[in-house]
């Protein structure tokens, strides 16, 4: 890879680090090519994209972002072979990696970085697995929200009939 090409990897991964809340860096090596493309196409019909990278030319390119302080604790994870999971669900990645991890025993988690957090180590693999999407997240508000609502309404309307009734009886008395 001469240094322009070089320049080039790392705009593009600046890029995808700058526009991505969400990756995750792993370790697929000991994969075999047809399990790395069999992990890749679950990765794409899940939308999360599956790059490996050069340690040096990722490491790089976080540092020329304008939040590379942010990603300070994530150096360490750019050692031994690499592969990045961008995605636009924190938790799909994690998903992705504990299916094929039935039947395989990699890719391993080196980190994630969610939003603005650094989760370190596979053990945080269930961690992650755990968290809710916003989609999911703004449901359970919308139920939150609707189920008092429902009460009120629910007793206006038995409260109503209720009204009603006595006034009828106090009619028909009259």
């Amino acid at each position: 890879m001469n240094k322009t090409q070089k320049t080039a990897a790392i705009a593009e991964l600046k890029d995808k680090f700058e526009n991505n809340k969400f990756f995750y860096i792993t370790d697929s090596s000991t994969l075999t090519v047809e399990e790395v493309n069999d992990l890749r196409r679950k990765c794409f019909e899940s939308n999360v994209e599956i790059q490996v990278v050069k340690n040096t030319l990722a490491i790089k390119a976080l540092e020329a972002t304008e939040e590379s302080a942010a990603y300070a604790d994530l150096m360490d994870a750019f050692k031994g072979p690499t592969t990045i999971l961008f995605s636009e669900s924190a938790n799909m990645p994690a998903k992705i990696i504990h299916e094929f991890r039935k039947s395989h025993e990699r890719p391993l988690l080196k980190a994630a970085f969610i939003e603005s957090d650094v989760f370190t180590g596979d053990d945080q693999l269930d961690a992650l697995k755990a968290l809710k999407s916003k989609e999911d997240l703004i449901g359970e508000v919308v139920l939150l929200l609707q189920s008092p609502i429902k009460n009120v309404l629910g007793s206006l309307q038995s409260g109503g009939n209720t009204i009603s009734g006595l006034l009828k009886a106090l009619e028909q008395r009259g």
